[in-house]
């Protein structure tokens, strides 16, 4: 079981080289996170875009730029649906966001004829390696879905299971938070971390155990419990999934462990056919070498299915 983003690399170095296609490749950012992914043996990629601009950031970053496959296309869209296509096609095996809108990317990622959708819920997914806590911890969702229902939330705990368990956590711990551990009838994310609950303890939620609601500490903190007089519980301070009632408290915890924990973590869309690496510029560059890292891991458990 992975329990640090070393152990995810472990994993990786494991497994067969993978190769990830990057639209619009012509980004500082983005090529150079290829390019330590690449030195570090994690995956190989697939650059699409513009040729010249592509070429002339990568020798400002001293990139090797003859080691990699480049397709020249200038437009910005058709450069997105050539490469995912190649992902589609299975000539690589995931997707990362260049320089292109999230909005175009997406719907390259959602074309009926070349793209990546299935019947299932886009979810975002983000893995955080901290210090201080023994184990991976899985974050959903913080930047996709705004404010999910009921049976969003389901698929939302269906769809990161699935990353858990690639990433080796065979049976993780979901914890549906809120800001109190019992159920408020005025308080709808309550009620709902108690229907999914039930939904796991009826079969309906499989390959996990759900306990909801649960207050963040009782989540992750085992101390809490014990002061709090929780230790009954499922989940006892060792939530491996915390699940967030909406984008508004997902999106912020993200920002506050990413800008004032010690920490490493790594995004990754899922509900497609493979994996699709979409990160912010924002993003530090040792996230985005992460995302690819964690995407990696991912595809192999997808052709191991």
């Amino acid at each position: 079981m992975a329990k640090t983003y070393d152990d995810l690399l472990a994993k990786v170095a494991a497994c067969p080289v993978k190769k990830v296609a990057v639209a619009c490749a012509q980004d500082d950012a983005v090529l150079e996170a290829v390019k330590a992914a690449k030195e570090r043996n994690i995956a190989d990629a697939i650059l699409v875009g513009d040729e010249q601009k592509i070429k002339t950031i990568a020798s400002v970053l001293k990139m090797h730029i003859e080691d990699f496959e480049i397709i020249d296309v200038k437009d910005t869209y058709e450069a997105a649906l050539t490469a995912v296509k190649l992902v589609h096609d299975g000539k690589a095996d995931m997707y990362m966001k260049g320089l292109i809108d999230t909005k175009s990317f997406l719907k390259s990622v959602l074309d009926k004829e070349v793209g990546l959708r299935t019947d299932k819920t886009l979810s975002h997914v983000c893995v955080f390696d901290i210090e201080g806590i023994d184990r991976l911890l899985f974050l959903s969702d913080v930047a996709f879905i705004p404010y999910p229902d009921l049976e969003t939330k389901a698929n939302i705990i269906r769809n990161t299971v699935e990353i858990a368990q690639a990433c080796g956590v065979d049976n993780p711990k979901v914890a549906p938070l809120a800001a109190v551990e019992v159920v408020n009838p005025k308080m709808a994310c309550t009620v709902e971390a108690e229907e999914l609950t039930k939904m796991n303890e009826a079969g309906d939620i499989k390959g996990c155990i759900v306990d909801g609601p649960l207050s963040l500490d009782l989540a992750i903190e085992p101390q809490a419990a014990f002061h709090k007089g929780t230790t009954d519980r499922k989940i006892v301070g060792d939530a491996d999934i915390l699940l967030f009632p909406d984008i508004q408290a997902g999106n912020i915890t993200y920002k506050s462990l990413v800008h004032t924990a010690p920490c490493k973590n790594g995004n990754i869309l899922t509900g497609t056919k493979a994996p699709v690496i979409l990160t912010s510029r924002s993003d530090e560059f040792e996230a985005k070498v992460n995302s690819i890292a964690l995407g990696a891991v991912v595809a192999e458990a997808l052709n191991n299915k």
